[in-house]
């Protein structure tokens, strides 16, 4: 998409300013991200619910294809198995995009993928003997049989480093015991590893060749080795009997728990629904726009993006998320471990404004939500507030420790998961889990939108405010007790980008200007009008725009194989009626025959869309049809009001139809009115008529 304000560049401009800032305050804040994509046209549940299936693979492999040649070409791509969950039979795959710091290939091939010449099972030993002879090492081999293919020829070699050599030692197995098991995957996964010998490290290289090509699955060694064993292998890179070049093998293995030192990797990954991009680390917010823009160039060339079609011509997020981090360029120059104050003022600030948390993300919001605020997962400020005032109050000196061990058991949702949370710190500093300590803030609560640009100036308003709260005056000095409001006012649309016009407003009084247009632009994307009427007066508006509806948790439902997620009950939706002063002075709305309470504030109706299997409430019929009636004055001014439009709500993808306005019998039923004085949202599962007051 062109814009006006993209083409003026300001972005740059307002990135330089921020940045500038924290360097003068001694700052090296790093991004990463983990945007996520759909084919465009989805079949399969791996672009639903589950995390593989048969499609995802391949797709990523081509994404991989078309980042590599857009900007790393020569890097080398490694299928790495990912994490393994509850109720899944295997390990999620990833796959890992590695190239030195520079940009350079650490072991560059003299041919791309999809050219040369494969090699064959009957050079396999010869081209072996040759990689041991640039190891300084003569390899023991080890023949192994796939009982999933017989056709695929597999040789396994212990290989380890050591006091700055390679070692290679024998591998006695008997002869029935000479075969992979019978989990997919690469052969290097599945070695009968139960049967090596305990006196040797337990690190072995697999060459397998089968019909469709050749590969290698790596040791698992640290960064260095690795390193040298690639470019060795990269120096046998053609025929041993005709010179030809080969074809790239497909690498397998373990990415070395300190690549991050002198790679940057890019992560492809299996995730529910959709495919996962995580993002090296990019110094600047000019580096992190450069690969947002580039991925969606390279998802397009493949037959991805990130957006799904919702009704219509309608979009929504690809549900998968676009999860923003932040950390340091390295764990001894990290810039929150000395400065706890400083991160206390961002978690408040958020805390005071709900649009951060609720204006960005998906449809799924509140407690039961993967990014519930940590507020409406605790339910009381006491402990947070506790926290945040002993982080405040601790001196000078990494504090690493400290900050990880009191913030992550209170960032986190009511089961206790520190992952799923608003503001996660489960990778910050916390000793007892793998890749634990890593000093990152993920900010969960961001969804994916179709214009990479947008996702740019969500992440220039994060660094922005950084920026900003490096001052103390301008931290909030306690939590906000919402109440209510929380889930009530501050999930309509109206509301919310208000709250967000206040954030602008502080930003530009501390000499940090955003332009609010690409922020208006998601606003309008994200809550479309439902319905929109225009009265003869400019000024008589009204229209309806979907709100965020905070689903309830159920209880678990068995399922085979174990449980993979939560259940909530998604039966329940919201819409916001917005109206101007000129429209309540002459006109009234009538929700089933009962008129709305229109006010200057904001109106919000909750409705049952359908009834779920199993949800909360299963007697509680769906309220469709609504009919939604406008009324104008009578020319005597007595009596309910003149009919002029009439719409009506029979299924949800369908949307408002209009109709031609219907007679109204007799009186009126009596007003609609929120549970409680205060609140702004009329629930129609309530008999409003009977309750006091």
């Amino acid at each position: 998409m062109a814009h006006d304000w993209i083409e003026q560049d300001w972005m740059e401009l307002a990135a330089a300013r921020a940045e500038t800032r924290l360097q003068q305050a001694g700052i090296e804040l790093t991004l990463g991200g983990e945007p996520t994509y759909v084919p465009i046209e989805p079949e399969g549940a791996e672009w639903s619910v589950a995390a593989d299936g048969p499609t995802k693979l391949p797709v990523a492999r081509a994404m991989a294809g078309a980042i590599r040649r857009r900007t790393w070409p020569g890097s080398t791509l490694i299928y790495c198995s990912g994490k393994r969950y509850e109720g899944e039979v295997n390990p999620r795959w990833a796959l890992r995009l590695v190239t030195g710091l520079d940009g350079r290939p650490i072991a560059p091939w003299p041919v791309p993928d999809g050219q040369g010449q494969a090699l064959a099972a009957a050079d396999a030993k010869a081209w072996l003997k040759r990689l041991g002879q640039a190891l300084g090492v003569p390899l023991q081999r080890r023949r192994l049989r796939d009982p999933l293919d017989p056709q695929r020829q597999v040789w396994a070699v212990p290989l380890t480093w050591d006091q700055d050599q390679w070692h290679s030692s024998p591998w006695p197995l008997p002869r029935q015991q000479r075969q992979l098991t019978l989990a997919p995957g690469p052969a290097g996964l599945r070695l009968p590893l139960e049967h090596f010998p305990t006196t040797v490290p337990c690190q072995l290289l697999t060459l397998e060749i089968d019909s469709q090509g050749w590969g290698l699955f790596l040791p698992p060694l640290e960064r260095q080795p690795t390193e040298l064993l690639l470019q060795a292998i990269s120096g046998l890179a053609q025929h041993p009997a005709t010179g030809i070049p080969l074809a790239p093998p497909e690498f397998s293995g373990l990415l070395p728990v300190d690549a991050a030192e002198g790679w940057q990797v890019l992560g492809l990954a299996a995730d529910p629904g959709v495919l996962e991009i995580n993002l090296p680390v990019c110094a600047t917010w000019s580096e992190y726009r450069h690969w947002i823009r580039l991925l969606d160039a390279a998802a397009a060339e493949v037959g991805l993006r990130t957006w799904k079609a919702r009704g219509g011509d309608g979009q929504e997020g690809t549900g998968g998320g676009n999860h923003l981090l932040w950390g340091g360029p390295s764990l001894e120059r990290h810039p929150f471990f000395s400065r706890p104050a400083w991160l206390v003022g961002v978690l408040r600030y958020l805390q005071h404004h709900p649009s951060l948390g609720y204006l960005f993300c998906g449809a799924g919001v509140g407690p039961a939500s993967q990014a519930p605020r940590p507020d409406e997962a605790l339910g009381s400020l006491l402990d947070l507030e506790l926290a945040y005032r002993d982080l405040e109050a601790l001196g000078s000196g990494d504090q690493r420790q400290l900050i990880g061990e009191t913030l992550r058991h209170l960032h986190a949702d009511r089961s206790g998961n520190n992952h799923r949370c608003e503001i996660s710190l489960d990778k910050f500093w916390n000793p007892g889990t793998p890749a634990g300590c890593l000093g990152l803030i993920e900010f969960r609560a961001l969804e994916t939108l179709p214009d990479p640009d947008w996702t740019a100036a969500i992440a220039l308003l994060w660094s922005s405010l950084a920026a900003m709260l490096l001052s103390p005056e301008r931290r909030p000095v306690q939590l906000r007790p919402w109440g209510t409001a929380l889930h009530d006012r501050l999930l309509l649309p109206g509301p919310l980008w208000h709250d967000l016009e206040l954030v602008l407003a502080d930003l530009d009084e501390a000499g940090l200007p955003l332009t609010a247009e690409p922020f208006r632009a998601i606003w309008r994307w994200r809550f479309p009008p439902l319905l929109e009427w225009q009265g003869e007066d400019p000024g008589e508006r009204c229209s309806l725009l979907p709100a965020l509806e905070p689903w309830p948790l159920i209880c678990d439902t068995p399922r085979e194989g174990g449980f993979t997620s939560r259940f909530v009950d998604a039966s329940l939706q919201r819409f916001e009626v917005q109206s101007s002063a000129a429209f309540r002075q002459r006109h009234r709305l009538l929700l089933n025959g009962r008129p709305l309470p229109l006010a200057d504030g904001p109106l919000a109706v909750r409705y049952r869309l359908h009834r779920l299997y199993p949800c909360l409430h299963p007697g509680i019929e769906p309220h469709l049809p609504l009919v939604l009636q406008l009324l104008g004055p009578e020319a005597d001014g007595d009596g309910p009001g003149l009919p002029l439009a009439q719409w009506r709500l029979e299924r949800a993808e369908v949307g408002w139809q209009a109709e031609a306005p219907g007679r109204i019998p007799g009186p009126l039923g009596p007003p609609w009115r929120p549970l409680e004085p205060g609140l702004c949202t009329v629930d129609l599962r309530l008999d409003t008529a009977a309750l006091p007051g």
